[in-house]
């Protein structure tokens, strides 16, 4: 009764290989992006911070700091090196001088106003050498500005009138005949003032536009060299006047 169920030789048995149907999942088939981690996200999803353990680093085989292997001078501290009084029996140095400055060559007083603050001091002296041939001016020769009238410098100036001379221009000893006539003042154009009316003006004639070389003639062309690219000459006959398929006119007459 079991066989009558199966229609055909196929029976069922178990596959030879993996078929894609069993799985639920496309499977390696697709190569899809993840959408977790860092590496290879896809593109269409957003990616949000990755963080990523590591191990301890290794160890290295000579350590980087100095280690307690260096012996540290103790007087050089992080400002530099301390240095205090210090005394040593030190042989007689070997000096080139012969003569050495005696007490009497020092001068403690002079150092007093280089110390000490003081008020500016004056003295007199001899004169240069340089200034015996200088020829300075002297009080004379400087001129102080006035005080008085319009030409004052740093002083406000009242108002100031002076007298001059009677003007030959318009007074009884003119010369009238010199004066300017008509003819010499220049008419103002109307057209400055007001509206300017249109102008024309006569040119000389426009040639019209065109080719202005050398045409040839008649002279110039030779029909009966046609023959070169034809037969023969053109060849002009004489034909009848009428053409015979042509009615003649008729013209009654009484």
């Amino acid at each position: 009764m079991a066989e009558e169920v199966w229609v055909g030789t196929w029976r069922p048995h178990r596959p030879r290989g993996p078929i894609m149907a069993l799985y639920s999942s496309p499977g390696p088939k697709y190569l899809i992006p993840p959408t977790t981690g860092f590496v290879k996200h896809t593109p269409t999803k957003l990616r949000a911070p990755a963080y990523s353990f590591r191990g301890a680093p290794m160890l290295l085989a000579e350590n980087c700091s100095p280690g307690p292997r260096y012996s540290v001078n103790p007087k050089i501290l992080r400002t530099g090196k301390d240095l205090g009084p210090a005394y040593s029996i030190l042989g007689r140095y070997c000096t080139k001088t012969i003569m050495t400055p005696g007490p009497g060559d020092y001068f403690p007083e002079k150092s007093a106003k280089h110390v000490f603050d003081s008020a500016p001091s004056h003295s007199i002296s001899a004169r240069t050498k340089t200034f015996r041939v200088d020829s300075t001016p002297g009080p004379a020769a400087y001129m102080l500005p006035v005080v008085m009238g319009p030409h004052t410098v740093g002083k406000a100036s009242q108002p100031s009138f002076s007298i001059k001379g009677r003007s030959k221009l318009g007074s009884f000893s003119d010369d009238l005949h010199k004066t300017p006539g008509p003819a010499a003042y220049r008419q103002t154009d109307v057209q400055v003032t007001k509206f300017k009316a249109p102008q024309y003006t006569m040119a000389a004639r426009v040639e019209p536009p065109g080719d202005k070389t050398l045409k040839p003639g008649p002279g110039a062309h030779s029909p009966e060299k046609v023959t070169v690219t034809k037969p023969c000459a053109p060849i002009v006959t004489f034909g009848i006047k009428h053409s015979d398929y042509m009615m003649p006119l008729v013209v009654d007459v009484e």
